[in-house]
């Protein structure tokens, strides 16, 4: 089959079959190399780089990322530390970049939670921070945020949040006097008044 070669790399390797053109595998594995990013960033800038050289002849249409520990723990959900996958799309390597972006905001979501768990607030609010900045427009993690904030001793600053995350949608408002009762927001009967009045 003409355009269709492997590099086999530095732990790594690129194939490429039926591609426009020869350039490729070639563009797969410098991309790859040159990237200094975590292994599925790396595998996004490999699909990008061929895509932009022409990529498959018969055009685009699906991605997938799967990148499990190198040492397993026996529990899937533990070991597959990213599991992304497009199935059908018009720009597939450009959603599965999105993907990427929305999974790695997530887990700056979830070291948050687990911060909290141990009772690090500053961590807590520095992964929630990082979260909202990799994906501004997520209504849960601003919320979040907020709550942490409040936590903290932050009401002032959480106001304007909880307010946005309100106007866009009420079953935060509603949920907001929920987490009281399991401790998730701690807050005289003052403080939530005011919270849920914004």
């Amino acid at each position: 089959m003409q355009a269709a070669n492997h590099i086999v790399g530095d732990n790594f390797s690129v194939q490429a079959n039926m591609m426009l053109n020869d350039k490729v595998w070639g563009v797969m594995a410098k991309a790859f190399e040159s990237t200094q990013a975590p292994l599925a960033e790396r595998m996004v800038a490999a699909l990008e780089a061929a895509q932009n050289v022409g990529g498959d002849i018969r055009g685009k249409q699906s991605a997938a990322i799967l990148v499990v520990r190198g040492k397993v723990t026996g529990n899937l959900w533990e070991d597959r530390l990213v599991d992304l996958r497009v199935e059908d799309h018009a720009t597939p390597v450009k959603e599965i970049k999105r993907l990427l972006k929305v999974n790695r905001a997530y887990d700056h979501m979830n070291a948050g939670d687990l911060a909290i768990e141990h009772g690090n607030m500053d961590k807590a609010m520095e992964e929630y921070s990082a979260a909202e900045a990799m994906f501004p427009d997520n209504l849960e993690m601003k919320y979040w945020h907020a709550v942490t904030l409040v936590n903290n001793g932050g009401l002032d600053e959480a106001l304007p949040m909880f307010k946005e995350v309100f106007s866009k949608d009420e079953n935060w408002r509603t949920m907001t006097p929920r987490l009281i009762d399991n401790g998730l927001l701690v807050v005289t009967d003052d403080e939530l008044k005011t919270i849920i009045a914004q």
